[in-house]
């Protein structure tokens, strides 16, 4: 489950939070704010995400091995690094596919031709405020690998709703299971076999 963490300071106790930018928190880790912590920055606030653990990891390598031979040259696919949303967002996703390759972006991009979170513990986060985020940030194409119940969920057609977290929700939710398989909007002509994202 995912709680908040609120790194120093500088104003008076009692004082109200302090809300932090993009620019600030890629700071603070860099100065080692964030040592040994696993945290993402959602509308101004560090949250703590859960420790990944082995079946989490497996499941990264796995999702990276398996998009980089899809998508090959002329995209980048980069792991658990930053993606601002906003000038007060950064979900550092598990996996995002972005076009050119790391000599493209001296600062860190900000959009994605897809984003995928491997979730286990964070599964309700990630298929309900988390998805909401990446629908008010553009991700056109988001997948959920869900290690709890071994299957694939895909996340498209973003639109605006103001009833939901972050004003914005998918219109479209597919279900895919092992034996079956998936393609990137990216890359539509590409199939993704179900059973090779899962540990």
């Amino acid at each position: 489950m995912a709680t908040s963490i609120v790194p120093p300071s500088t104003g008076p106790a009692g004082g109200r939070p302090r809300r932090w930018t993009c620019d600030e928190f890629h700071q603070l880790s860099d100065e080692g704010w964030f040592e040994g912590e696993r945290v993402i920055l959602v509308d101004g606030e560090v949250i703590e995400m859960p420790a990944p653990n082995p079946p989490h990891d497996m499941a990264v390598g796995l999702t990276d091995y398996l998009l980089k031979g899809l998508f090959g040259a002329g995209y980048w696919v980069r792991v658990q690094t930053g993606l601002p949303l906003g000038q007060a967002t950064d979900p550092v996703p598990d996996i995002a596919v972005v076009p050119g390759s790391p000599r493209s972006y001296p600062q860190h991009p900000s959009a994605a031709l897809l984003v995928v979170e491997i979730s286990d513990t964070s599964l309700a986060y990630d298929t309900t405020a988390k998805a909401n985020l990446y629908a008010a940030g553009g991700i056109a194409d988001y997948w959920v690998v869900d290690l709890v119940n071994r299957r694939l969920l895909i996340f498209r057609d973003p639109l605006a709703d103001a009833t939901q977290p972050f004003g914005h929700r998918y219109a479209t939710v597919l279900t895919t299971t092992p034996g079956n398989s998936a393609s990137p909007l990216a890359l539509p002509a590409a199939t993704v076999r179900v059973d090779d994202l899962l540990p």
